[in-house]
C-alpha cells in the first residue's frame, strides 16, 4: 500500500517534476506495457494516466515489488483499494481498472521508506490474477480512451477550465504553473486527467472518471464535481467573510464602549453597566426578599458587575436578576372581609351552588375572627398573641386550597372568578390540560439555554401580588411521560407545610406561595393522584335542575348574549315558556353552555332582522323556536322504548353528569347461551351474569320450567354501543329486564332505577344519587328505585326535584321487581324477543 506524499522538503527533488507529464513520451512507452503486471494497491488515491505523481512507499512486500520494478522494465500496475483502510488488500479487496505507470526517479528515506515518482501510462484493466505472494500480480489488457474531437468536447473543455481557474483563486494549495499548463493543454483527455489529480475529489468520483470510457463523459462529470467543490468553497468563503465581519464588528463595538467609558469617566458619568448594576442593587434592597434570596441576589449582581456586557454569562445573569426583582416578595391585596358583600356578589355572578358560597363565606368569617383577635392580643400585650395567630395562620392555610368537580359547563372557572372579586384578590388561572413535563410547574434549571422559570412563578410575577387567587384548571387531565410526573410537582405547590419554601428550579431559592388561595378544577376525580387528592378539600359541582337552568339563563345567560351581539333590551324578549322549551328541547346536559348557545343562535337571528332596519321589540315565545332553532332535538324516549317486555330503564353516572341507559333483553332458541353487548367493562359484566343467575333461581317461583333456560339463548344489549360502559349499578336495571322478559310483564314506563345486586337478591349502595336523580328527573320520569342505604344521599337533591319524584328505597330485588312490573302478563313462546 502507499499514500500520497505530506512532506514537501523531502520530496522537493520530485515536485520539480512537471505537473503535466509528456503525453508522447508517454505514448511511446505504451506499446512496451507487458500483458502481465505487478499490482500495486494504493490507499485513498486514484493516478491516472498523462500525470506524473509522487508516491510514499512502506510496506515490505510494496518496498519488494518497487525494488523488482526498478531492476526490471520499471513498468507497474497501480489500482485503488475499495476500502482505505486496508493495509494489504487482496484481490476482491481493489478495483479492477487502474493504471500502469513507469518508475521515473526513487529517492530511499532514512526511516526505510522509498518515495518514488511514477508517470501515469495508459489505462489497464485486470483480467486475471496471476500471484498474490510476494505481491499481487496480474494479467492485464490496455484500454485506452475515446477520444471524441467534436464540438461539444471542446465546449466542455473550456467550461472546465473555467471552473478550474475559479477553483485555483479559492484553492491557494493549487501551484499557478498547474494552472499555466492546464490553460495550455489542447488534449482533452490530458487535462481531464491533471485536473482530477489536483482537485479534491471523493475517492469513488476518481474511480468513476478512470473507469468512464468516453473522454466526453470524463467532461462532462468533471463539470459537475467541479460545480460542487466550487459551491462549497464559496459557501465557506462567505461564512468566513459574515464571521470576520462580526469579529470586527464585536472589536469595533468593544473600543467604542471602552472610549465611551473613558469619556464618560472624565466628566464624571457612570456607564451604563454600572447603571444597571445601581438600578438592580436598589431593586433588591426595595423587594423585602427573604435572607437566602437576598444573598443569592446580591452574589449574581457581584459577578455581573465583573463581566464585559459583551460576554455570554452577562445576559443569563441579568435575566436571572430581572426575574428575582420583579416577583411580588411582599406585595399583596389586602383582603376585603365584608361578608355580606362577599354574599352578594357570589349570588350575581353563579345561581345556587350553595355549598359552594357557603364554604367561602365561611374562609372569609373566619379570617376576620383571626385577624380581629390578633388585633385585640397585640392592644392587649399578650406575649402569646403573635405565636397563637401564626398557629391559626398554618391552620387556615390548610383549608384554602379547594377542589371544584364537576361536569363541564356547571361554572368551576367563572367561580373562581368571583372568589376573586369577593375577596378582593387578584385572580390568575393555568391549564393543566395534557401537561406532561414537570418543568412547566418547576422550571427549567439554569443551566440550559433559554431556561425560565415553571409556570407558578410566571404567574405570580404576571399577577403582580403573593396571594391571589390562583385557579389550576383541569387538574385531572394532566399527563406523565420521561419527562416526569407534573402531578408529583403539584404536591410540593399544594402542600401548605411545604409550599411556604416553594423551590422553582430557575430560581433555586425558597418562595412563600402559602398566602396564595389555589383552587382547582376538574371534572372527575379518579384521575387525580391519591396524595394530590389527600392535600385538597373536595366540593363537588352537580348539575343544574330546568328550573335552574330556566332562571340562570334569564338572569345571567340573556343578558350577556345581548351585549356580545350588540343587542338592547328592547329589542328582544324571551318569554320564560320559551327559555324552558330551549332547555328541555334543544339541550341535554348538566350544565348550561348548550343553553348559552341556543340563545345566542336565536340573538344572532334577531341582530340580523335589527340590522336590516327593524325596530320593533322581537318577542321569542314558544311557538316561534322553531323558526330559529330549527326542529325539537330532544326527544322523550322512555315510553317509546319501554313498551314492550324486556327493556328497563337504569341510571349512570357519567363525566358529564348523569344520564339515563336502557337495558334490552332478548331471548329465543338456543342452547343455554348468554350474550352481553353494548361495549360493557368486566363490572358491568359480571353485574349481568349475578342478574341471571337470581332470575334462573327466582324462575320456578314464576311459573317458568326447569328446561327453559336450557333451550334457550339470552342476549342482553345495552345500547349507544359505540360507548364504553361499566360499573355495578345498572344490576338492578339488568334483573329487572330479565324478569320483564321471562314472565311477559312490561316495565312501568314512569320508573328509572339503580343500584349493585348480589346473588342472594340483596341490593347494594351506589354512588352518584343526585346525578342520577338529576337525569332522571331531566328524562321525565315520575319514579326512581334507590338502594334504601343511599337514603341519605337524597339530602343533596333539590327540593325542587324531590317533590316532582316518587323515590322508592329497597334493599331487595324482589322489592324492585314489584314496585317497576306492571300487571298484563303476555304468553311467552319460545322465540319472544324483548326488544
Amino acid at each position: 500500500m502507499v499514500d500520497e506524499s505530506k512532506e514537501a522538503e523531502e520530496l522537493s527533488e520530485l515536485e520539480e517534476q512537471l505537473p503535466l507529464a509528456d503525453s508522447e513520451s508517454a505514448a511511446s512507452e505504451d506499446d512496451h506495457i507487458p500483458s502481465e503486471l505487478a499490482i500495486l494497491p494504493l490507499r485513498g488515491v486514484v493516478v491516472y494516466p498523462l500525470t506524473a505523481v509522487p508516491l510514499n512507499v512502506g510496506q515490505a512486500r510494496s518496498i519488494r515489488l518497487v525494488d523488482d520494478a526498478v531492476a526490471g522494465g520499471r513498468i507497474i500496475g497501480l489500482v485503488s483499494s475499495r476500502d482505505p483502510e486496508l493495509d494489504e488488500p487482496g484481490p476482491d479487496e481493489v478495483y479492477t481498472c487502474g493504471t500502469a505507470v513507469a518508475v521515473h526517479r526513487l529517492f530511499r528515506a532514512p526511516d526505510g521508506t522509498i518515495r518514488l515518482l511514477v508517470q501515469g501510462l495508459e489505462r489497464i484493466k485486470i483480467s486475471e490474477w496471476t500471484a498474490t505472494e510476494p505481491y499481487l500480480s496480474a494479467k492485464v489488457t490496455v484500454s485506452p480512451d475515446a477520444v471524441d474531437e467534436t464540438i461539444e468536447a471542446e465546449a466542455l473543455m473550456r467550461n472546465v477550465l473555467e471552473q478550474f481557474r475559479r477553483l485555483a483563486e479559492l484553492v491557494p494549495s493549487i501551484p499557478g504553473e498547474l494552472l499555466t499548463a492546464a490553460l495550455n493543454v489542447e488534449d482533452p483527455r490530458q487535462l481531464v486527467y491533471a485536473i482530477a489529480t489536483y482537485t479534491r475529489i471523493d475517492l469513488e468520483d476518481a474511480q468513476e472518471i478512470l473507469e468512464i470510457d468516453s473522454v466526453t463523459e470524463k467532461l462532462r462529470r468533471l463539470m459537475v464535481i467541479l460545480g460542487k467543490e466550487l459551491e462549497v468553497l464559496e459557501l465557506g468563503r462567505k461564512i468566513q467573510s459574515d464571521a470576520h465581519g462580526e469579529m470586527e464588528k464585536i472589536q469595533r463595538e468593544y473600543f467604542l464602549r471602552e472610549q465611551m467609558k473613558a469619556i464618560r469617566k472624565e466628566l464624571g458619568e457612570e456607564d451604563e453597566q454600572a447603571v444597571e448594576v445601581n438600578e438592580f442593587r436598589a431593586k433588591i434592597d426595595q423587594a423585602g426578599m427573604p435572607e437566602e434570596a437576598e444573598k443569592e441576589a446580591r452574589r449574581e449582581l457581584d459577578r455581573l458587575s465583573k463581566l464585559p456586557s459583551a460576554a455570554a454569562e452577562y445576559g443569563v445573569i441579568r435575566t436571572y436578576l430581572d426575574w428575582l426583582t420583579s416577583l411580588p416578595w411582599q406585595i399583596g391585596s389586602t383582603d376585603n372581609l365584608d361578608i355580606e358583600r362577599a354574599r352578594i356578589v357570589l349570588d350575581e355572578d353563579h345561581y345556587g351552588l350553595e355549598d359552594i358560597k357557603e364554604r367561602i363565606l365561611e374562609y372569609l368569617a373566619v379570617r376576620k375572627l383571626r385577624l380581629e383577635r390578633k388585633a385585640e392580643s397585640e392592644a392587649k400585650g399578650e406575649a402569646s398573641g403573635e405565636a397563637d395567630y401564626a398557629d391559626a395562620i398554618r391552620r387556615e392555610r390548610e383549608g384554602v386550597i379547594l377542589c371544584f368537580v364537576g361536569p363541564p359547563g356547571v361554572g368551576k372557572t367563572s367561580l373562581g372568578q368571583s372568589i376573586a372579586r369577593a375577596t378582593g384578590r387578584k385572580f390568575i388561572r393555568q391549564s393543566l390540560g395534557g401537561v406532561r413535563d414537570e418543568a412547566e410547574i418547576r422550571g427549567h434549571r439554569r443551566t440550559y439555554i433559554g431556561a425560565l422559570p415553571g409556570r407558578i412563578v410566571q404567574a405570580i410575577r404576571r399577577v403582580g401580588t403573593n396571594n391571589p387567587v390562583f385557579m389550576l384548571d383541569e387538574v385531572d387531565k394532566l399527563g406523565t411521560d420521561y419527562r416526569g410526573d407534573p402531578s408529583s410537582a403539584l404536591l410540593e405547590v399544594l402542600d401548605p407545610e411545604q409550599n411556604r419554601e416553594f423551590r422553582d428550579h430557575y430560581l433555586d431559592v425558597p418562595f412563600d406561595l402559602s398566602q396564595v388561595m389555589f383552587i382547582t378544577t376538574g371534572n372527575l376525580l379518579d384521575p387525580i393522584p391519591g396524595p394530590l387528592r389527600d392535600r385538597m378539600e373536595i366540593l363537588h359541582l352537580s348539575g343544574y335542575t330546568e328550573t335552574e337552568k330556566v332562571r340562570i339563563a334569564q338572569s345571567y345567560l340573556i343578558p350577556r348574549q345581548l351585549a356580545e351581539n350588540g343587542l338592547r333590551e328592547g329589542e328582544i324578549e324571551f318569554a320564560e315558556d320559551a327559555v324552558r322549551l330551549i332547555v328541555r328541547n334543544y339541550t341535554r346536559e348538566a350544565g348550561v353552555r348548550n343553553v348559552e348557545r341556543q340563545i345566542g343562535t336565536v340573538c344572532r337571528k334577531v341582530a340580523v332582522r335589527v340590522a336590516e332596519g327593524k325596530t320593533e321589540t322581537t318577542r321569542i315565545d314558544p311557538d316561534h323556536l322553531t323558526d330559529y332553532l330549527g326542529p325539537r332535538k330532544i326527544f322523550e324516549e322512555v315510553a317509546e322504548r319501554t313498551e314492550i317486555c324486556g327493556v328497563a330503564t337504569g341510571l349512570a353516572w357519567t363525566p358529564v353528569g348523569g344520564s339515563i341507559l336502557f337495558v334490552e333483553a332478548s331471548i329465543m332458541r338456543g342452547d343455554k347461551g348468554f350474550l352481553l353487548t353494548g361495549q360493557l367493562g368486566d363490572v358491568m359484566k359480571e353485574s349481568a351474569q349475578a342478574a341471571l343467575t337470581y332470575v334462573r333461581s327466582k324462575a320456578p317461583e314464576w311459573g317458568i320450567t326447569d328446561g327453559f333456560f336450557a333451550k334457550h339463548d339470552i342476549h342482553i344489549h345495552v345500547p349507544a354501543g359505540s360507548t364504553p360502559k361499566d360499573g355495578p349499578s345498572a344490576g338492578v336495571a339488568m334483573a329487572t329486564a330479565l324478569a320483564s322478559l321471562i314472565t311477559g310483564r312490561q316495565v312501568s314506563p314512569l320508573v328509572g332505577m339503580t343500584g349493585e345486586i348480589t346473588l342472594r337478591g340483596l341490593v347494594m349502595p351506589v354512588g352518584g344519587v343526585k346525578e342520577k336523580v338529576l337525569a332522571a328527573h331531566r328524562a321525565g320520569l315520575k319514579q326512581v328505585i334507590l338502594p334504601k342505604r343511599n337514603e341519605s344521599d337524597l339530602d343533596d337533591v333539590p327540593d325542587e326535584v324531590r317533590s316532582s319524584l316518587v323515590f322508592t328505597l329497597v334493599d331487595r330485588v324482589e322489592q324492585v321487581l314489584d314496585a317497576a312490573l306492571i300487571d298484563g302478563k303476555e304468553e311467552l313462546d319460545g322465540t319472544h324477543t324483548g326488544s
